[in-house]
């Protein structure tokens, strides 16, 4: 027993040593290859060729064999957190895989990767058919190792291309897109072929009830993992997030869904990594998948298991077998011929696809980058048995050399681009969303009653939700008392979610070419017998970006925030908007009535912010925008010191007034929606904003405000007078 105890603490203590060394190794050189312009997954891979009988086992082999022992035992649990390391890393590519980029550009993106995967599979396929039976696990098995070595040849790296892609800035420009969605469709149908592969090999060859099976089992799960499977998943980590109150529950939830997903492709008689590939994709299209849940995975993944599986795999790599002349001319000839092969075929489909020879050169380059996944294919074709010791030393090496030259070869081909009037202007375009207020709200929480306040912030809700299909939550107030939730029941429904439900549906369909995000709207009602702060803060932990506010008395006597109002808003640390009904939405709060928006400009970020609100609401139901900006110097008073207009009529402004001008007129533009410009001067900013008002036909007045300090709730004087003496509807949009 004594014995035993002590075998056991050796070995765990080998273990700690293996992975302490893997991650600070890995880790190292992981930074050295970055600094020096390469991927730092080839540091990592690098990290366990040293440690391996590579190097350490050349110089130095009693103490190789003691920190890595040859016994099967021994290498047990390395070799199982190696293996969960490639779900884990199918996990991630997954996440990574923007299928929004592919639609994009699909038409030839499709013609880039069939020929990127047809040319060099072929020739891997060739090549494995041309092996002497020496070089073969099987010699019976050839078919199987010759799919194999396919693979490998014609797959590209995702993440080892975007990465360079967006290193060099070319995130946003045709080509780079283009590269990025070839390598995603490379990935997909790889790994889908590696699945149907996996299938073959687990029956020695082709037998065709077991090819129906994977084939037909693979197209089902596919199908049903898009459809159904895409609600289960949203559903689960929505769940997870919103009910659980243990730390990192979603992170847990995406673990098992990978976990499950990976065993129904292991039963269908398909290997597990498509399973775990396809649950990252579910996972990263998931509508509450919040930037900080993203960051832990990643950063779980990337801190433990991608060094571990690297290093693992450059450990099972004997470079010493190059020094025999003619495995070293084969690991040369794998070179070429995957790199000839990845590069002619993306080049045809480029040139097949309408692209120049500067982008089919680029897209070429930029294809040959195997790394991670190629290393994973080879350590799965190891561990089946399709590939021999010698081979995947070749694949690996292969994997090493093609993606260390493809950064150099693809920065110096993107160089010389020239960038195209279409490019630059939807660069503009997306660069305006990247840093926009309302682009970047992932997720709405709305705390309404049934007053008409309550009823038309619902609207409000509804067509920010509906307009960029935003998931939101309705903490709804319901009166009275009822013994059904008295006992957790839920409460039944008394119609305020319906406003923002019917009228989210209804923008949606306004706003489908906006190209906002693509999953639908989901909107989600809690109904609550009292609106406190701990309700408030309860729903708010789990992530919003957005509180809008409508209950009843929500403006005081002298134009403050009504106390009620003001509790609730303070308990939300973030932006928030409170709204007021008046005037018709005051008879009608549901109406679908057009809006004229009313909103006063300054050139400063909230009210920047409020100008986009103010733009989304009327794109939304179809209405316009009148933005007025309030001149300190202008010209003298004339019709009551107001000028209006659809363009830049600003004579006598300054320079910075102007300026703010056209930054919200270029905003209109964006939005696609109807934008006048009004200047007053020699008024005070309250005054001009209320004969603004009386002057036009305006139902609604947005205003960008920021909490002044004290102990009450206070936007400013301006913002308490137009609360205290207007007759039109309000909302506040607060940073």
């Amino acid at each position: 027993m004594v014995g035993a105890a002590s075998q056991a603490s050796s070995s765990e203590a080998v273990f700690l040593c293996q992975i302490i060394l893997l991650l600070v190794s890995g880790r190292l050189l992981g930074e050295a290859m970055l600094r020096m312009g390469q991927p730092a997954v080839i540091g990592q891979l690098i990290a366990g060729i040293l440690l391996g009988p590579s190097i350490l086992g050349e110089l130095w082999p009693q103490l190789q064999h003691a920190i890595f022992p040859p016994g099967r035992e021994e290498k047990a649990m390395t070799n199982a957190v190696s293996e969960l390391g490639i779900l884990m890393l199918l996990l991630l590519t997954g996440m990574e895989t923007d299928l929004s980029v592919v639609r994009k550009s699909r038409g030839i993106a499709l013609s880039v990767s069939f020929t990127g995967i047809a040319i060099p599979f072929v020739c891997g396929f060739v090549l494995g058919e041309t092996l002497p039976e020496t070089m073969l696990p099987h010699p019976e098995q050839r078919l199987i190792t010759s799919l194999f070595l396919g693979t490998a040849l014609s797959i590209s790296s995702v993440k080892i291309v975007a990465m360079v892609v967006r290193e060099m800035n070319f995130m946003r420009r045709t080509v780079g897109q283009l590269i990025v969605t070839s390598a995603i469709i490379d990935d997909t149908t790889c790994w889908i072929i590696m699945a149907v592969t996996f299938g073959l090999a687990l029956h020695g060859g082709i037998d065709l009830a077991s090819l129906t099976q994977s084939i037909v089992g693979t197209a089902l799960f596919l199908v049903a993992s898009f459809t159904v499977g895409r609600r289960l998943v949203f559903f689960l980590i929505r769940w997870a997030n919103d009910t659980l109150i243990s730390e990192v529950p979603v992170i847990t939830t995406i673990l098992v869904v990978m976990g499950i997903m990976a065993l129904i492709t292991d039963a269908i008689g398909v290997h597990t990594v498509l399973g775990a590939f396809v649950a990252g994709i579910l996972v990263g299209q998931s509508p509450i998948l919040t930037r900080h849940i993203d960051e832990q995975v990643r950063g779980l993944i990337t801190a433990l298991f991608m060094p571990v599986f690297f290093g693992v795999a450059g450990l099972n790599a004997d470079l010493r077998v190059l020094g025999n002349p003619l495995l070293l001319l084969l690991a040369l000839g794998f070179v070429a011929i995957a790199s000839l092969g990845k590069f002619s075929g993306a080049f045809i489909g480029g040139a097949i696809g309408g692209l120049t020879w500067r982008e089919s050169l680029a897209l070429g380059w930029g294809m040959n980058a195997r790394g991670s996944t190629e290393v994973i294919v080879a350590s799965l074709g190891l561990s089946m048995g399709a590939l021999t010791q010698d081979l995947f030393t070749i694949i690996v090496t292969m994997a090493v050399v093609t993606t260390m030259a493809m950064p150099p070869m693809l920065r110096s081909a993107l160089a010389r681009l020239p960038l195209r009037p279409d490019e630059k202007a939807r660069i503009e375009r997306e660069e305006f969303e990247a840093r926009g207020f309302v682009s970047n709200i992932e997720r709405l929480l709305v705390a309404v009653d049934q007053s008409e306040n309550g009823q038309f912030v619902s609207r409000l809700a509804g067509l920010l939700s509906g307009s960029r299909r935003i998931p939101s939550t309705v903490l709804q107030l319901v009166p009275g008392s009822s013994s059904r939730e008295e006992r957790g029941g839920p409460l039944a429904d008394e119609g305020v979610d319906s406003i923002v439900k019917q009228t989210a549906a209804a923008a949606e369909i306004e706003s489908t070419h906006t190209g906002a995000a693509t999953s639908p709207g989901d909107i989600t009602t809690l109904l609550r017998r009292a609106l406190t702060e701990d309700a408030i803060a309860d729903e708010a932990r789990k992530g919003y970006d957005l509180l809008l506010v409508g209950v009843d008395r929500a403006v005081a006597a002298e134009g403050e925030i009504g106390e009620r109002a003001a509790r609730l808003a303070q308990t939300f640390k973030g932006p928030l908007a409170i709204g007021v009904a008046r005037g018709s939405h005051r008879e009608e709060p549901a109406a679908a009535t057009h809006l004229d928006i009313l909103v006063p400009v300054t050139g400063t970020e909230y009210s920047r912010r409020g100008a986009e609100v103010a733009l989304t609401l009327a794109r939304a139901s179809l209405g316009s925008v009148t933005a007025l900006y309030v001149a300190r110097r202008g010209p003298p008073p004339r019709r009551h010191g107001m000028a209006l207009g659809f363009g830049p009529n600003w004579g006598g402004i300054g320079t910075n007034e102007a300026a703010i001008l056209r930054d919200v007129v270029r905003l209109g533009e964006r939005f696609s929606v109807p934008l006048r410009t009004a200047v007053r001067a020699h008024v005070d900013a309250e005054e001009a904003i209320l004969r603004q008002l009386r002057t036009g036909e305006h139902n609604l007045i947005v205003m960008g405000v920021s909490p002044r300090p004290g102990t009450t709730l206070f936007f400013g004087d301006a913002a308490a007078a137009v609360l205290k003496r207007s007759n039109r509807s309000i909302l506040l949009v607060a940073s």
